[in-house]
């Protein structure tokens, strides 16, 4: 009598918290989860106990939507550490940091919808609509959020395989949302010779943005390989 061949268990597709478990076995992850969360922990205290100064609601715009510009510009700034550093972690760091990004820019929208859109205890979607349209600094910041979603959306690893190729050009749009992002950010704090930051931002994304350009890239890696040494280099053999 011969043996039946035995079949197999089917493999069960992995569930958001079994993804979420794997995600966060990794140390690293546990220090960027709570690197991103802290800021977002704070506000939410000073808000409680009356703590976000005399006017609140400005704070909360200004304090979420900063922290979403620092996250994205991380997040932007992996691949170039990496050719800079070929610390090649780095790279697993671009997700998450993009993910909590969008984390603040939503509520960065939160806030921003509740200042404007909350009559008698419910949100007005069209004085909401009116606020976006007649202030410039509201049409960038919106159009930075619209274009963050496909890319939040599709940063799954089932995403990345189900659009192939299209998903690298899809998330170029990164290069795009950075200076929207920093115009919003300009316009928003009105008066740029009084706060330079927007200036300085500016500058940051321009030059994240030349590091990828494929010749300085390449000029980048034959610097560090010729006259840098992360690390100490081998002995040689006695």
């Amino acid at each position: 009598m011969s043996a039946q061949p035995v079949k197999s268990a089917a493999k069960k597709p992995a569930t958001l918290f079994d993804k979420l478990k794997a995600q966060v076995s990794q140390p690293l992850s546990w220090v960027v989860a709570a690197a991103c969360l802290a800021p977002l922990a704070v506000l939410i205290y000073q808000t409680v106990t009356d703590n976000a100064t005399a006017n609140p609601i400005r704070y909360l715009t200004i304090q979420t939507g900063k922290i979403a510009l620092i996250l994205l510009v991380l997040s932007l700034a992996c691949t170039p550490i990496v050719t800079l550093t070929n610390w090649k972690t780095a790279t697993k760091l671009k997700r998450p940091l993009g993910l909590y990004g969008f984390l603040y820019v939503c509520a960065h929208l939160g806030v921003f919808t509740f200042d404007n859109g909350l009559l008698d205890g419910a949100i007005d979607v069209g004085a909401v609509f009116s606020a976006i349209v007649e202030k410039r600094f509201a049409i960038a910041g919106f159009l930075a959020f619209c274009l963050l979603v496909p890319l939040a959306i599709t940063s799954t690893k089932g995403w990345q395989k189900r659009l192939g190729k299209r998903w690298k050009n899809l998330h170029k749009l990164a290069y795009v949302i950075a200076p929207i992002a920093v115009l919003h950010f300009a316009w928003l704090v009105k008066s740029i010779i009084v706060r330079p930051e927007p200036i300085a931002w500016g500058v940051v994304v321009a030059l994240l943005l030349i590091a990828r350009i494929p010749r300085v890239r390449k000029a980048i890696v034959d610097f560090r390989t010729r006259y840098v040494r992360f690390g100490s280099a081998p002995r040689a053999a006695r």
